[in-house]
């Protein structure tokens, strides 16, 4: 994720980011660009069509549907903004549930051994998720001091989570807790697992294709169709409007493609691996 100073908003305008649209964006624009210069010499200089040619009134056409394609586009990115800040707020309640789980446990236990265990364990399920998200292979070896066995056919955050239980399990058979705080420290467990489920609705839901393809067909439509209405009253200075046209209306379908699965490796995604290394600090300072 990129940290920035909001208020130094003046040099974004010069600076162009390895993730700016500009960079993915401009070898199209150049074809767009030579696309509307051509239509306008063809229009111009070569067919010299009369003002009063109905091919002018096509911009009536793009006067009409310049309002649908705003409010498309809004509905899109804040859709797409939707799900990134949904996807912050479930691991920033991991954050917290992790916390908590770890001074409930600071308290509670007393074997060092146990208190070791829990240690490792809870930051490696904030591990484990982040990799989880990601698609990359999980290896065994979490941390540098934390070894787990997990079976990579399988769910692996809920086989962590299971072992996180049936740590609590034991240490109830073994009359280390109550049964009331047997209570409590399910709920923790619980928590984890329906972190990991509304992260994994996100992921695995994305907009439907319908619509998202609808969208890319209308903005091309849109651009291709500008050069033949506006080169009577630009010109050649057609060209470069089309390109800006096209780079805004199209940025914004990057952006939202971008940020709509907030848990991949773009550089606006979820900070996850920080967040989870985060969790691995403050639960071994607690515990």
């Amino acid at each position: 994720m990129i940290s920035y100073n909001t208020k130094d908003w003046f040099t974004f305008i010069f600076r162009f980011h390895k993730a700016d649209t500009f960079r993915t964006l401009f070898p199209i624009m150049l074809a767009i660009g030579a696309y509307s210069g051509i239509i306008g010499y063809l229009e111009v200089e070569y067919w010299q069509l009369a003002d009063n040619s109905y091919i002018k009134n096509i911009t009536i056409m793009h006067g009409m549907l310049g309002f649908v394609i705003s409010l498309l586009l809004v509905f899109r990115t804040n859709t797409a903004y939707d799900r990134w800040w949904e996807g912050r707020k479930m691991w920033g309640s991991l954050v917290n549930n992790s916390r908590n789980f770890a001074i409930k446990l600071s308290v509670i236990l007393e074997d060092e051994k146990d208190r070791n265990y829990f240690r490792k364990m809870i930051p490696s399920y904030a591990s484990i998720l982040h990799k989880h998200l990601n698609d990359t292979d999980t290896s065994k070896q979490l941390f540098d001091d934390v070894d787990l066995e997990i079976d990579h056919h399988k769910h692996k955050p809920n086989q962590v989570a299971k072992m996180l239980f049936q740590k609590i399990n034991d240490l109830y058979t073994s009359k280390k807790i109550t049964g009331d705080q047997l209570i409590i420290l399910n709920a923790e467990v619980l928590s984890f697992t329906e972190i990991c489920g509304a992260c994994e609705r996100i992921k695995n839901t994305p907009i439907p294709y319908s619509y998202s393809a609808f969208i890319k067909k209308f903005i091309f439509f849109y651009v291709m169709t500008l050069p033949f209405g506006y080169s009577f009253s630009l010109g050649y200075y057609v060209a470069p409007v089309v390109v800006f046209i096209f780079y805004v209306l199209a940025s914004l379908e990057l952006i939202a493609e971008e940020i709509e699965d907030p848990f991949g490796t773009d550089e606006n995604d979820l900070p996850t691996h920080k967040i989870a290394l985060n969790i691995k600090k403050h639960v071994e300072e607690l515990i």
